[in-house]
């Protein structure tokens, strides 16, 4: 069995939102019908009421066997997570077929930009995790762990990351899926994968990227994963493939007419 799961990250559902975009976004992932769609954070702009409810009326034309959603730095704004929960309710522990297991790790925090996991959470996670040995294991959160190229000095990652990796290591998680940083990135050390998605339909992509989303495929039996890259409406490249050759995917991008 493979578990198909599409990671979508940074709305932003307002002022920066592209309609246009997530229409197209839309279109492409109803075709694929997937498992699971993780929505990593930020799905609003400012954490206001109108805008919660226009996200809300949007991820639920999502067509998927479940859909999580995790607060960002965004959605707190404004006292925005006092709503979080009531448009976007969700379960910590999810169990995808038989042998895959994703948690979700809450980062955001009110008015503030980095993220923190905290010791209460991160001892959850240690005591969470263990309980699904020999499973593969999945880890989403809203900011990333680890700094990611091309997004300068100010890099905003989880201020206690030090602890989180330590605890994602000694319980043998396997991937771990940020947002956050609107850029699509991937690290990957030894048994453990940290994947960045970029933003989905927002205005503010980075650099040379377009709007993009994640599509992670996990073969439920063997556990390996695997993780594409998917422009909204455009082509769909193995993501390491773009971290191996990325000079070669700068320089193509930079001589490509608009």
């Amino acid at each position: 069995m493979v578990v198909k799961i599409v990671q979508i990250s940074d709305l932003h559902v307002g002022s920066q939102f592209l309609p246009e975009k997530f229409e197209a976004l839309l279109s492409e992932v109803n075709d694929m019908r997937p498992d699971v769609i993780v929505v990593t954070g930020d799905l609003t702009n400012e954490g206001l009421v109108k805008e919660y409810e226009k996200a809300r009326s949007l991820v639920s034309r999502f067509d998927a066997g479940k859909i999580i959603a995790i607060s960002g730095n965004h959605d707190y704004r404004n006292t925005g997570y006092l709503l979080f929960k009531k448009y976007f309710p969700f379960q910590s522990v999810n169990e995808l077929g038989d042998n895959t297991v994703l948690i979700t790790v809450g980062t955001a925090r009110p008015d503030r930009n980095d993220g923190e996991v905290g010791y209460r959470q991160n001892l959850w996670i240690e005591r969470t995790l263990q309980k699904y040995a020999g499973k593969t294991k999945i880890v989403a959160m809203h900011h990333h762990l680890i700094a990611i190229p091309d997004t300068g000095s100010d890099q905003l990652t989880v201020v206690d990351a030090g602890d989180v990796l330590r605890t994602i290591l000694e319980t043998g998680v396997d991937l771990v899926l940020c947002g956050h940083k609107h850029r699509p990135w991937m690290w990957a050390f030894g048994g453990l994968t940290v994947v960045n998605a970029g933003t989905a339909t927002s205005e503010r992509v980075r650099g040379l990227f377009e709007n993009t989303y994640n599509i992670v495929t996990i073969n439920d039996k063997t556990g390996r994963v695997e993780v594409d890259l998917k422009m909204v409406g455009g082509r769909r490249v193995p993501l390491k493939d773009i971290v191996r050759n990325y000079a070669q995917f700068r320089e193509e991008y930079s001589t490509t007419p608009a």
